[in-house]
């Protein structure tokens, strides 16, 4: 089995996760705000956190979404910038690693 196969479903279980999270966040910012003043300053600052969270997690999925691309054509584990092999280890670290250690230095 090669690493890409082995990691296939960890990316796929953590792409799950994270749309789980993401229509979590949305349904948060759409509730309606309190009427109170100072109720909604709170509210509008925790929802600038959501917002944060929720952009990163839109980073994350795209990196997953790509990975799974190079597991699919057969590119999963080659960096994408200098095409060096990506350490195992830096790939079970960071399963959608797209860049060897160096080039993303």
């Amino acid at each position: 089995m090669s690493l890409g196969e082995k990691m296939k479903p960890v990316l796929e279980k953590r792409l799950a996760v994270l749309k789980e999270e993401i229509e979590d966040i949305d349904q948060t910012l759409r509730e309606p705000d309190s009427q109170d003043f100072e109720e909604r300053a709170t509210e509008n600052e925790g929802d600038e956190v959501l917002e944060d969270l929720g952009n990163a997690a839109l980073t994350e999925i795209a990196q997953i979404q790509s990975a799974l691309a190079r597991i699919a054509d057969g590119s999963y584990g080659d960096c994408v910038t200098c095409g060096a092999t990506i350490s195992p280890a830096r790939l079970e670290a960071v399963p959608h690693a797209a860049q060897c250690i160096k080039c993303a230095s």
